[in-house]
């Protein structure tokens, strides 16, 4: 029996990516605006409340991989696949952009060239901003089997997995922050968006029946109000560092952000993947190269940024959209280019569905002549 279409993951993949890539358009408020002003604080609000797209990305990782592994047997020729895939697909991609971004670096004066630093920088994911969000799914992918066979092995842990989630979140920090066993960021760090996937991925028909429910409402006002509040502490405790609270404080209203929301996320997008059928086949065209925006639009941001300008004016607002709409749109035609046109472009930008696709999914529609004059051949 043929499993299920999720087809709201491409719905959550293309929100999420154009999250990242908003995040990184709108934080040049932080260093143009001025900190006192209007504008100032509408901008943060904005970047802080997209922030959001990291829960999802890591929720849809394991939402994927458990509603496909979960009752199918994990033996050692399946890891082995598993493991090669991963490899081939993930880190390959990883290591070649974090040598890419070292050596551009290098070259901006950023960094001096140090084997044993760029080292240190790759094992690390700190080769440049992003690459620290591929590291930690590298150790999602690397842990995966083991936190499968947990689950499979544990009733109590498969039932209440989200909720296992977050004191494993919650237990990680204070012991970290008490012994600092670990000086990088960690996949424990993020196991409450984690096992929320698991948990969705493994009721995947359940959930998808409870999407029109009432308590989608509900779901949106949690969200709403951890959300703010979330933006609220992040300003006065770290921004403008007008009060104080323990970290775990925020770290809680954050994670109940991340959960709640990416949650709601997975509700909306199962709507709209119902209600937007003709729209899917060209989202999903694009979405599939969501792991090559991910690591391709700090440098193209960086060249479109020195094309637009940000000025502490009105035309603030109108260069972010330039810039944001162009970073995109570059983003997209060169993974395509490189898709269609050159060999193992998987290895630059991740597994890429076979053959040579149409720019956005679009093909050219054949006249009625053109039908006539083909059939009279």
């Amino acid at each position: 029996m043929a499993r299920e279409k999720i087809e709201s993951i491409f719905l959550l993949r293309l929100f999420a990516m154009v999250m990242v890539v908003l995040v990184h358009v709108t934080g040049t408020y932080a260093s143009i605006l001025p900190a006192d002003g209007d504008a100032f604080e509408k901008y943060h609000f904005l970047n802080r409340i997209i922030r959001l797209e990291a829960g999802i990305f890591i929720m849809l990782t394991a939402m994927v991989f458990f509603y496909k592994y979960m009752n199918q047997k994990m033996d050692g020729k399946e890891l082995k696949s598993f493991y090669k895939k991963r490899a081939m697909y993930i880190v390959v991609p990883y290591l070649i952009w974090a040598l890419f971004y070292e050596a551009f670096s290098v070259y901006i004066g950023a960094v001096r060239f140090d084997v044993s630093e760029i080292f240190m920088r790759i094992l690390q994911g700190e080769s440049y901003y992003q690459l620290h969000f591929i590291f930690l799914i590298v150790q999602f992918y690397l842990f995966f089997p083991v936190i499968l066979f947990a689950v499979k092995k544990f009733a109590i842990f498969r039932k209440y997995l989200w909720l296992f989630g977050m004191g494993i979140e919650i237990g990680y920090y204070f012991l970290n922050q008490k012994y600092q066993l670990i000086p990088f960021n960690f996949f424990l760090s993020s196991m409450g968006p984690y096992l929320l996937g698991a948990w969705i991925g493994m009721n995947v028909r359940f959930q998808k029946q409870k999407v029109f429910n009432k308590s989608t409402i509900l779901w949106t006002g949690v969200t709403a109000l951890a959300g703010v509040t979330t933006v609220r502490l992040y300003y006065h405790l770290y921004t403008v560092s007008s009060f104080y609270l323990p970290g775990w404080t925020y770290l809680v209203v954050n994670l109940i952000y991340m959960m709640a929301g990416s949650y709601l996320m997975f509700r909306l997008m199962e709507i709209a993947a119902r209600k937007w059928g003709p729209v899917l086949p060209y989202v999903k065209n694009v979405a599939v190269y969501s792991f090559g925006f991910y690591l391709l639009h700090p440098i193209v941001l960086k060249i479109v940024a020195k094309v637009i300008p940000t000025p502490a004016n009105y035309w603030f607002h109108a260069g972010i959209f330039g810039r944001l709409v162009l970073t995109l749109f570059f983003c997209y035609l060169i993974i395509w280019l490189t898709h269609r046109y050159l060999p193992f472009s998987g290895l630059l930008f991740g597994k890429l569905p076979k053959g040579k696709p149409a720019f956005l999914g679009i093909t050219r529609s054949v006249t009625k002549y053109e039908e006539v004059k083909t059939s009279a051949q």
